[in-house]
Formats: structure tokens, C-alpha cells, sequence
């Protein structure tokens, strides 16, 4: 699939959390209806067997819950996507990424074989399964790991055991840590810490270009990576370094530079960076630090000033503002504004954005907010993952079109929307700040009835609110072992006001949604070429 991902370092985000999001994107052509669900130990399924690679795995039997944003068509699959588990891990997968010849000759992807000839025929030749990918991602990792870390070290094994059919990326996080994974060919993989100062934008490309392979092959205290890693790049001359140099660039070694690279995937992160380092470097002009097509820009930076949630949104629903390349813009011309693909693409299926916050109590300290549809003209919204079920608004997606849950009404809107940018950019932009806002208010306001049960009134639940804020300058307010956070994260009590929240939220949200959609079909009717000036009165 294809997608766009922004990772954001605790001390690069607004409030100390971690972030991790991404757009999924359907194929060219296609639309994949979602559903956001809560899978709950008794749901998981102890043998797993894919639909596109036919492969059966055998699962542990004491999965944790967790959150996922599958589609409502299960013909190709679970394709979970997105979520948080019991022990406020996050995992993001996948980013399909791009690779070389040179890496698929060495390590080449595992794809299904259908069988051949008749059973029982001499020449006939059985199905072979093919390896994992991301369809199977999510659902036989997220629910075995308690870290972010272990999320890399479990989804590498599996990739030494099975190999997997595509190239991959794939983002962890818990309150400390993040972690970008990155596989190589059928069976290797690389995984980099982000630094905690630093973002990372991630188009459909091999991004990572620095790498640490003493640290991967010793302490692994920013970098993991497949066992034979050193090995196969050695037998396989991967490294093109022209002097033995360290640290090493996997984006040179495993990466592409193809000339569909300068139009699909390189703008996206020069669009990016540019939002969020607006000064640092001249991004416009011949005279341009980094241009759209250029291979060098960084994987990690530093930004200029904290990123919030509002520009994580705005930079996954870009489609190039304020530049030539803008297909809805009055600058450049007819070539220039369709050049690049945007970001913010008509066939986005969901944007998850997963924070893990550290200076909140472990029930109520993770946030999953989600958007369906096209980004430009959809709303992130706020909803808590550890909860015992989700909205039916969100939840009952169907696989027909209506206006009854959340994804098809934002199909619909969008589609009407993109014919009268200019008209209904207005009552967009009023929407997507009204119900953010929303979000907003129904985060600390359910916050402070968490963190009432421990008090007997208003003013102990603001007392420990300050109390935790005040704490988080020294990080995490309630360290706990994996085993602990699982503990607190099922109380029951919390779960229900988070639940209670959760309903909120999206009966508000459906409120605004039939709003809008009344606004903008009015106004795109109104501009109907069999409108007549005289009244039929």
C-alpha cells in the first residue's frame, strides 16, 4: 500500500509524548472501508492463516487486547493497521518501501505459489505459502509485546522465520522510545531508534541513512538489526560507501534512486520538512538547499519548534499549499500542479495517530486519534484505545455507501468537496477546528474525572493533575514493569469512563459530520449547470 508516515520524539512533540502516524492509502482505483475495533484475548486467534500468502502461523496462547483499524471486506485479509495494546505499546504497519535489484538477487521476497498440475499427476507441484506482510503485521505482533522494543525483536523474528512478500516499515512507540523498522529483502531488517529530539518523515521510500551496525550487532542502544546483517551486505557487495566510512548508509546500500522516486516519493518529505523547519535551509528556488527531487534529504531533523498534533495532521493531508504543485492552488500552471503526489491523496483509507503520554497514570495515558477518507477534507478526532468497545460510529463500517457511519460520510464529503475546493474550503476548515477543539476539551475533561477516583473532589483531581504535570519534567509520572501497566490499564472503573468518553466523542462528531455534509451539498447543488435564475413560484 501506499502511505505516509511522520514519527515525533518526546522532546520534539508539544507535551512530552511520543507520536507515531500514518496515512493508509489504497491501491490506485481502490477504496478499503475501515473499521476501528477493540480485539479483545478471547477474539485473537491462536492459528493465524493469511489470505494473500496462505501461510499459517501458530500463535501464543496469552495475547494481550489491543486496538486495530482493519477493513470491513475481509477478502484480502485482517489488515489491522493501526493500535494500541494493553501495555501502551503503539504499532504502526506498514509503509511499503522501495528496494534495489542488487537486494532482492541476495535476499529475494517469499511469494505465495499457487500449486501446479493435478494431485496425484507426476508432474503436479503442491502451493507453497508465501511469506508475511501487512496484512498480518499488526494482528501477530501487537498483541504479543510489552515494549517497543520488543515489538522490533519479535517482528524480526518472525521475518528470519517467514520471510515476508514486500518491503516494509513499520514504527513502534511506547512512552520512552520509538522505534522505525525497515526490512531488507525477503528476510532482513534494520530498526533505528528516533531520537527524542527529532522527527521523521517517511514516504514510500527506504529512508534510514545513517546506521550504527556496532551498536545493532552489540549494545543495541539506538540501532537493532538481522544477526547476519554485516555478512550478507559483505558477500553481496551491497555497501557503495566509496571510502570505508562509518556509520553506514542503508539508503545507498538497500534504498532506490529511480526517476519515479523524484515524483512519488522525495516531495512528500521535502513538503514535510518544510512545514516544520520552515527556516533552517531555502527550500524553494534553483538556489534550494533540498529540492522535491532530491535523495539527500534527512531522514531525522531536528524542528524548529514543538510539533503538536494540528501539524501532524496538516502535513499527512498536504497537498502541497502555498507551492506551484498545488492541484487546487493558482500558482504555476496546469503541469505544475499535477508534477507531484500529494500527500493528501483522494484514495486515503484512515490516518491513525498513535501518543503515548508520560505524564499521565498508565489507564488513561494513551490516545489513538483517527481521520477516514482524504485528508484535506476529513478531522482527527481523539478517541482512548484502552477501552472494552468502540463507537459504532467508527466500529460498524459497512461495505456499502451510506451516510450512517463515519467512513462513508467522509468519502462523501470529500468527493463533493474536491469539485468546489474554493466554496467549501471554509465550512471545512470550520469543522476541522470546531471538532478539534472538541477533542481537545473532552481529553482533559475526561482526564480529570480519571484522575478524580483517586481524590474526593474537583479540586484533588486538579491537585493531582498539577501534581503529574509537574512531575513530567523528570519524564515518566508512574515507571511501571510491563506487567504492572497491563494490570492498571484493565480497571474496569477507568475503562468505563473511558468508553463513556469514547461515546461522546463520536456523538458529537456525528453531529458536526451531518453538518457538514448538509453545507457542502447545498453549496456544490447550487452550483449545478441546470440551475435556472427564474422561481418555479
Amino acid at each position: 500500500m501506499a502511505c505516509t508516515t511522520i514519527l515525533v520524539g518526546k522532546d520534539a512533540s508539544y507535551d512530552g509524548s511520543t507520536i507515531i502516524a500514518r496515512n493508509e492509502d489504497s491501491a490506485n482505483g481502490e477504496f478499503n472501508p475501515k473499521r476501528f475495533v477493540v480485539v479483545k484475548p478471547d477474539e485473537q486467534p491462536r492459528e493465524y492463516r493469511s489470505v494473500i500468502s496462505h501461510l499459517t502461523i501458530d500463535l501464543p496462547d496469552d495475547p494481550l487486547q489491543y486496538t486495530a483499524v482493519p477493513n470491513a471486506d475481509l477478502k484480502e485479509g485482517i489488515w489491522g493497521e493501526a493500535g494500541v495494546n494493553e501495555a501502551n505499546v503503539a504499532m504502526s504497519a506498514t509503509e511499503t518501501l522501495t528496494t534495489n535489484e542488487r537486494v532482492l538477487g541476495a535476499d529475494p521476497f517469499v511469494e505465495y505459489r499457487a500449486a501446479r498440475g493435478r494431485e496425484g499427476d507426476s508432474d503436479y507441484e503442491p502451493a507453497v505459502p508465501g511469506g508475511i506482510g501487512e496484512e498480518d503485521f499488526l494482528t501477530i505482533v501487537l498483541p504479543y509485546v510489552t515494549t517497543a522494543r520488543e515489538g522490533v525483536q519479535r517482528l524480526g523474528d518472525l521475518l528470519k522465520e517467514y520471510g515476508t512478500y514486500e518491503m516494509n516499515g513499520v514504527a513502534f512507540s511506547d512512552a520512552d522510545e520509538i522505534w522505525w523498522m525497515e526490512t531488507v529483502g525477503g528476510h532482513h531488517w534494520i530498526a533505528k531508534r528516533v531520537p527524542d529530539e527529532a522527527y521523521v518523515t517517511m514516504p514510500n521510500q527506504l529512508g534510514i541513512d545513517e546506521f550504527d551496525l556496532d551498536d545493532a550487532l552489540g549494545e543495541q542502544e539506538n540501532h537493532m538489526c538481522s544477526e547476519d546483517l554485516v555478512e550478507f551486505i559483505e558477500r553481496n557487495h551491497l555497501d557503495l560507501a566509496v571510502e570505508s566510512t562509518s556509520p553506514f548508509n542503508p539508503r545507498d546500500a538497500f534504498g532506490s534512486h529511480s526517476d519515479s522516486d523524484h515524483v512519488y516519493n522525495t516531495p512528500r518529505a521535502w513538503v514535510m520538512q518544510r512545514f516544520l523547519n520552515p527556516y533552517d535551509e531555502m527550500w524553494d528556488g534553483p538556489e534550494a538547499d533540498h529540492r522535491p527531487d532530491s535523495d539527500d534529504i534527512p531522514w531525522a531533523r531536528q524542528p524548529e519548534r514543538k510539533v503538536t498534533i494540528e501539524d501532524v495532521k496538516y502535513v499527512l493531508s498536504s497537498h502541497y499549499q502555498g507551492t506551484p504543485f498545488d492541484p487546487y492552488g493558482h500558482l504555476g500552471d496546469e503541469h505544475t500542479r499535477h508534477m507531484y503526489r500529494p500527500i493528501g491523496i483522494n484514495r486515503q483509507s484512515q490516518l491513525a495517530v498513535m501518543q503515548i503520554r508520560p505524564y499521565r497514570p498508565q489507564p488513561d495515558r494513551a490516545i489513538q486519534w483517527i481521520a477516514y477518507g482524504s485528508n484535506p477534507f476529513n478531522t482527527l478526532v481523539p478517541f482512548y484505545p484502552n477501552v472494552n468497545e468502540t463507537p459504532k460510529y467508527l466500529e460498524d463500517t459497512t461495505t456499502r455507501v451510506t451516510s450512517e457511519n463515519f467512513y462513508w460520510e467522509n468519502r462523501i464529503i470529500a468527493a463533493l468537496c474536491d469539485a468546489a475546493f474554493a466554496e467549501t474550503s471554509n465550512a471545512i476548515e470550520r469543522y476541522q477546528e470546531k471538532t478539534g477543539a472538541m477533542g481537545h476539551r473532552l481529553i482533559a475533561a475526561t482526564d480529570e474525572q480519571v484522575a478524580r477516583l483517586g481524590g474526593a473532589d474537583e479540586a484533588a483531581a486538579a491537585l493531582a493533575d498539577a501534581e503529574l504535570e509537574a512531575a513530567n519534567a523528570d519524564g515518566d509520572v508512574e515507571p511501571m514493569d510491563p506487567e504492572d501497566i497491563i494490570d492498571a490499564t484493565r480497571n474496569d472503573e477507568v475503562r468505563d469512563i473511558l468508553a463513556a468518553a469514547n461515546q461522546t466523542m463520536a456523538d458529537q462528531l456525528k453531529t458536526e459530520t451531518d453538518q457538514l455534509l448538509d453545507t457542502v451539498l447545498y453549496t456544490v447543488s447550487m452550483k449545478m449547470k441546470n440551475g435556472f435564475n427564474r422561481s418555479d413560484n
